[in-house]
């Protein structure tokens, strides 16, 4: 039996560690977005059907603005479709703070004033009967 409904949501929070930065300006690769959206998907099927679950697909991927090291994250997971082995779930990385390091504030941040959409998705995930 499952527990899935349409609007189900889920929701993580990370910080963005400097050992992450592969990129100049500190930027951290894409895969590292893809790799958040693993980890809420798994907590979805978890709740709705008592199992981690399969990702099965991607349908739509959008790099929408960087993530970098010192960044908190914000990620969200939401139901759009429940089949009777399928889920299809919408994916977003939201940038809450961002590190604002000076020379003479090696460690300044700065929590944004809107969250800046950083990553968005559309995947499918398949559970056990």
């Amino acid at each position: 039996m499952t527990n899935a409904e349409v609007g189900m949501t889920v929701r993580h929070r990370r910080y963005v560690p400097y050992s992450h930065a592969h990129y100049a300006g500190n930027l951290v690769d894409g895969a590292y977005s893809l790799g958040l959206f693993g980890d809420v998907a798994t907590e979805m099927c978890i709740r709705t059907d008592g199992d981690e679950g399969l990702f099965a697909s991607y349908s739509d991927v959008q790099f929408h603005a960087p993530v970098r090291a010192g960044d908190v994250l914000e990620i969200s997971c939401a139901v759009t479709r429940v089949g009777t082995r399928s889920r299809t779930l919408d994916f977003a990385v939201h940038v809450l703070a961002r590190g604002a390091a000076t020379p003479d504030r090696p460690g300044a941040a700065e929590v944004l004033d809107a969250p800046l959409l950083a990553t968005s998705a559309t995947g499918t995930v398949v559970v056990p009967a």
